[in-house]
């Protein structure tokens, strides 16, 4: 062997090296052509299946700058800051976006080679570092064989590479026609060729859509939340068969707030205006939410505290005639608090916020409606009821309004806000709970994080907010799957848990075990979204597998598939679904 190819191959694997060490850069370039980048597994389709959680290399063409008029105009004019930043818009609009460049597939088998011969002890001086991470090579498909993917993984015994896994990836595009597909038999064959094993095992696995997007009439209406759910099992007889009921099962749940699906849709309204109210005070702006009712903030509030004088002299005419005085504990009007969450027991502060978020449109409405208030208090016009633990400043005045004695309070600046960001901050709460705890999905000692009162206002609804997408969850779960309660249950634990040490992220999968036979009237008519099946022999560090994946959509990013068949198979509309096709082969080299 030349030793400018091991000089070659040391030469890449020291710049991968670099790349690998260097926790400050993710990307570097090799032969000004080719593009290496440092990233998760997961990212791409094809080859999660076995790297979702390893980091590894990915090289693919490096993408030249396009240098056109407005690159001169941006040399001539560098003397002039603002024309030269108008230059600079306008070469944005010239540029449009590329997306991941494949290599040839002569080029990717090389920088293959140059990788394996970098680890090979007998050829190359290998050092005492950590190994390599796995490389692959997107792959222009111009062979027969049609490859996408070539990749590499070292194989390690007592931190000493002693060979080689060697991976390619093949793809077709879609077809509705099944009798043009491998069959088991073929894919059994086509591994034993390439490994001349006498037992081989096998698995099946696949991926149904169970909530997201919808087909009706030809139309499609998007949603960015999904519920998804995966088997795997063993003893495949055929392909694309529906999983059986002894298979395990995962839904991978991702829920986005403010579905108009969701029951919880208008409590999201609400923890909108909420939040609305806390950017405001943290940004300065406040973009107001188109309000709901057509009545003034200001008008409601009077007409509601009118409502209160009126039922606090009828209580007294009646206390004349009974022997019990009733307590004055107004229900909710179902006509403006209507939601999943509906609580009976509304006190008078978690009302005037029902009707002031619905209608509040100014920092104006919301003093002057505290103002109405307030005085009603000092006056003595009105004795309203409260929770006993609510905590928000409002509660104290009425609190003290009950032995004659109110503080002062000076509504300018941001202290109305702060008082009705309190207020909703206390309703709310208290819905969550009530659901929560009247549901037995947890108890209070497990939500003290969440509704602890002791940090800021903004931390109190970034931690409300958490609590509501736990809902959106479980509501959406159990309304949409109808699962069971200990199925509830545990999701609950999951996201409550989740939740007290991540930030809020909406993108979240959330994972839950799930027996196939509680949701098997939502899959075994339906066609999946993705269908594999894996065929593999040889034990440990040697065992190598065949494994093919169809597809609702192209696994592979880097190339265009030309096709007859339009998408139709969300949620299985389509009775002939059309399928992509990817094959991916292991190979074992041992360096010994």
């Amino acid at each position: 062997m030349g030793s400018k190819v091991v000089s070659r191959a040391e030469e890449f694997s020291t710049l991968l090296r670099c790349l690998q060490d260097d926790q400050s850069s993710n990307s570097c370039t090799y032969e000004e052509d080719i593009h290496i980048t440092k990233m998760n597994g997961d990212k791409f389709a094809a080859v999660n299946l076995y790297f979702a959680n390893q980091t590894i290399f990915v090289c693919e063409k490096a993408v030249p700058k396009i240098i056109g008029l407005c690159d001169e105009l941006n040399t001539e004019t560098s003397n002039c800051s603002a024309e030269n930043g108008d230059a600079e818009d306008s070469c944005d609009v010239l540029r449009p976006e590329q997306g991941p460049q494949p290599l040839t597939v002569i080029k990717s088998r090389q920088l293959l080679s140059l990788y394996t011969l970098s680890q090979n002890p007998g050829v190359s001086t290998v050092d005492n570092n950590p190994i390599l991470h796995p490389l692959w090579v997107r792959c222009d498909m111009s062979d027969p064989s049609g490859t996408a993917w070539f990749g590499a993984e070292p194989v390690c015994v007592s931190n000493k590479v002693t060979g080689v896994k060697l991976y390619s990836v093949t793809c077709k595009g879609s077809t509705v026609e099944k009798k043009s597909l491998v069959t088991l038999d073929e894919l059994k064959q086509m591994h034993k060729n390439r490994h001349h094993s006498s037992s081989m095992g096998i698995k099946g696995s696949a991926r149904f859509s169970l909530f997201g997007s919808t087909v009706v009439e030809n139309t499609t209406i998007e949603s960015q939340s999904s519920v998804t759910v995966d088997f795997k099992w063993s003893h495949v007889e055929r392909i694309l068969e529906i999983p059986p009921l002894s298979s395990t099962a995962t839904l991978n749940i991702k829920v986005v707030c403010g579905d108009m699906r969701s029951p919880m849709f208008e409590m999201y309204r609400e923890l909108e205006f909420l939040q609305t109210l806390a950017n405001g005070l943290k940004t300065g702006e406040t973009e107001w939410m188109e309000p709901v009712e057509s009545t003034s903030a200001v008008n409601l509030t009077k007409v509601y505290l009118e409502e209160l004088r009126n039922m606090a002299k009828t209580l007294q005419d009646q206390a004349a005639k009974t022997v019990e005085t009733p307590k004055l504990k107004p229900e909710a009007d179902p006509s403006i608090f209507n939601s999943f969450l509906e609580r009976g027991d509304l006190d008078f502060a978690e009302q005037l916020w029902v009707r002031m978020r619905k209608s509040v449109t100014s920092y104006q409405d919301i003093g002057d409606c505290l103002k109405l208030v307030i005085e009603a208090l000092r006056y003595d016009d009105i004795k309203p009821w409260i929770h006993r633990d609510s905590s928000s400043s409002l509660s104290k005045l009425i609190l003290q309004s009950y032995h004659q004695q109110i503080d002062h309070v000076s509504l300018t600046g941001i202290t109305p806000v702060i008082m009705l960001l309190e207020v909703g901050l206390d309703k709310m709460r208290k819905d969550y709970i009530n659901y929560l705890i009247g549901e037995e999905l947890t108890t209070l000692n497990h939500l003290y994080y969440y509704l602890s009162t002791e940090v800021d206002v903004q931390e109190q609804v970034i931690r409300l907010s958490k609590l509501h997408h736990l809902l959106e969850i479980i509501v959406t779960c159990g309304t949409f799957l109808g699962l069971p309660y200990d199925r509830q249950f545990v999701l609950t634990q999951s996201c409550l848990n989740h939740y007290k040490t991540s930030t809020y992220d909406e993108e979240h999968e959330f994972k839950l075990q799930i027996k196939p036979a509680l949701i098997s009237h939502f899959y075994q008519k339906e066609h999946p979204i993705l269908w594999g099946v894996e065929i593999s022999s040889g034990q440990g560090l040697r065992e190598v597998r065949t494994s093919l994946q169809l597809s609702d959509k192209p696994l592979v990013d880097h190339v265009i598939f030309e096709t007859d068949f339009p998408n139709e198979t969300i949620n299985g509309d389509s009775e002939e679904p059309a399928f992509f096709s990817t094959t991916m082969c292991c190979s074992f080299n041992s360096f010994a």
